[in-house]
């Protein structure tokens, strides 16, 4: 059961009839909680420190290239989802996005909605661990 189930009382909504950017929605929301969740891992820090660091976890490229690097452990099911969130009409890319990396990033977000509201959430965590592993050993 979803918290927001058990908040509201409300039924997990239909995801077939969710689109992929109703799943980034959610998914952005959820990746951003688990970046913050990881950065407290270590205890307490300045808040600005957290904030940059959160920042370049949760970027554009940094998911783009999270995804590229989770593709070939993704079940089935997993890719078919991502692959509708990068073919997703998304109205339009920040100025200060590569259109490649906001589509890869939405394929991810759109990734870790569907797990969240699934309540998979012990897969999102497992998905995002991976994720920060890789970027970490690409910024060594």
């Amino acid at each position: 059961m979803l918290i927001l189930d058990t908040l509201l009382g409300a039924p997990c909504p239909d995801m077939r009839r969710m689109s992929a950017l109703d799943l980034a929605f959610v998914g952005d929301g959820a990746y951003d909680l688990l970046a913050r969740e990881y950065l407290l891992k270590d205890g307490p820090c300045p808040v600005k420190k957290l904030h940059l660091r959160k920042t370049a976890l949760v970027c554009c490229r940094a998911q783009s290239k999270a995804l590229q690097g989770l593709w070939e452990g993704l079940s089935e099911e997993e890719r078919d989802v991502a692959l509708r969130g990068r073919n997703a009409h998304v109205g339009h890319v920040p100025k200060n996005a590569d259109p490649a990396d906001y589509h890869g990033a939405t394929a991810f977000e759109a990734l870790m909605g569907w797990l969240y509201m699934r309540g998979d959430i012990n897969r999102a965590r497992e998905l995002f661990l991976m994720a920060v592993k890789l970027l970490e050993e690409e910024n060594q």
